[in-house]
């Protein structure tokens, strides 16, 4: 019989694989990783460079908005305000 801490760890492993091994193809056959994940945490002061980029929810990669950052991608929740407000900075003419 199998116990819930066995479901949990089985869980959890197949979360931190999906994390890691997650990643969207591209049409030239490279693969990109994507996001699986997004914060909602203001991350602003983070990002550097006027750009970022779209990423629709296709399983395993959800929606977000990327941005750049010194330590590598940064995975936002397009619904926070504070991605909005980055964006509008960021658009802005």
């Amino acid at each position: 019989m199998v116990n819930s801490r066995s479901v949990l760890l089985l869980v959890c492993t197949v979360l931190v694989v999906g994390a890691i091994c997650g990643s969207g193809t591209r049409q030239d056959g490279k693969r990109r990783p994507c996001c699986v994940a997004v914060t909602n945490l203001d991350m602003s002061a983070e990002v550097v460079g006027e750009t970022y980029r779209q990423q629709a929810a296709t399983p395993p990669c959800v929606k977000a908005i990327i941005f750049n950052t010194e330590h590598g991608p940064l995975c936002a929740d397009p619904n926070a305000q504070w991605v909005k407000d980055l964006i509008a900075s960021m658009t802005r003419v």
